[in-house]
């Protein structure tokens, strides 16, 4: 006897779910042309003509194609520094940070560990109240961090909502008893954090990561107070020099202050392009892990 195959029922729609799905798509296109259109713009605006972006002919296509502003960006030895050392604060200091958000967030998802309720509190009323600029100044100058890299990698290594998002990660996806299991088959609490919870953990990390990674590669407020030596400064002070000391009116030759005044017009577009293209490549590869760490976290938390 031949066995004879069930369609699966679909539920049909009704009108008010049509529309509702319809507002959506209306809402999410119209929030994709509102994010897309200026990023468009700002890049063909880093491969036009100085005169054409000065001119303001640039809108979503490049007009008399160059490289000019390009070449005058990398031609620069302070913007290959500052990127450099933007690489630099960016790896270190994301690897410290993560260390040691890991290092506080399992301890304080323990249930076993006293005290973690009113350590975390503490922990948590600095998200509310913090010394002040002078005050945090005074204890980097005391610690003899001016002028070093550590400046920019220690004063703010933890951040508190991470330290959230890894103790509810923790709490909620690594059961007691799987802790309790380890330690009956003789394992300490470093190679069960090493062996167990780490690679359990891998959507968490990458979330924290990328916000650590991104916070630090953007930073240019802490490299302005306490970095003097040019040699130090990231990538985004450097830029942040070069668009302020870049005054068309220094000149008083009329065609050289319009052509400078061109420039500069083309080398914001370009330096904004030039200071993403790091963020744009590494996102893809954590992309994947960071989506479901958010959705673990949405679910869970």
């Amino acid at each position: 006897m031949r066995a004879t195959a069930v369609k699966p029922t679909r539920i049909k729609d009704t009108l008010v779910d049509r529309c509702f799905m319809i507002a959506v798509y209306v809402l999410l296109t119209a929030g994709m042309i509102v994010v897309l259109v200026p990023l468009v713009h700002i890049v063909a605006s880093s491969f036009s003509s100085p005169a054409a972006v000065s001119s303001g002919h640039v809108l979503l296509w490049p007009v008399d194609f160059s490289l000019r502003g390009y070449e005058a960006v990398l031609s620069n030895p302070q913007i290959l520094t500052g990127y450099g050392n933007s690489l630099f604060y960016t790896v270190a200091g994301t690897l410290i940070s993560t260390t040691l958000t890991i290092a506080i967030a399992y301890p304080l998802s323990r249930r076993g560990f006293r005290g973690r309720n009113v350590i975390m509190t503490l922990v948590l009323i600095t998200m509310l109240f913090s010394g002040g600029l002078i005050p945090t100044y005074l204890v980097v100058q005391q610690l003899g961090l001016l002028d070093t890299r550590w400046a920019l990698l220690l004063p703010n290594a933890i951040a508190v909502w991470q330290v959230i998002i890894a103790r509810t990660y923790f709490r909620s996806a690594i059961p007691d008893e799987l802790a309790e299991a380890a330690e009956l088959d003789g394992s300490s609490d470093l190679r069960f954090l090493w062996s167990v919870v780490l690679p359990l953990s891998k959507p968490m990390i990458a979330v924290i990561a990328l916000m650590y990674a991104i916070g630090q590669w953007n930073a240019y407020f802490d490299a302005l107070i306490y970095l003097k030596d040019s040699s130090l400064q990231p990538l985004q002070l450097v830029l942040r020099n070069i668009l302020i000391l870049n005054n068309p009116a220094a000149t008083t030759d009329v065609a050289l202050q319009a052509d400078r005044k061109q420039l500069s017009d083309l080398l914001k577009y370009s330096l904004i392009v030039v200071a993403s293209v790091p963020v744009l490549v590494i996102y893809p590869f954590v992309a994947r892990h960071f989506t479901k760490g958010v959705l673990i976290g949405a679910i869970k938390g």
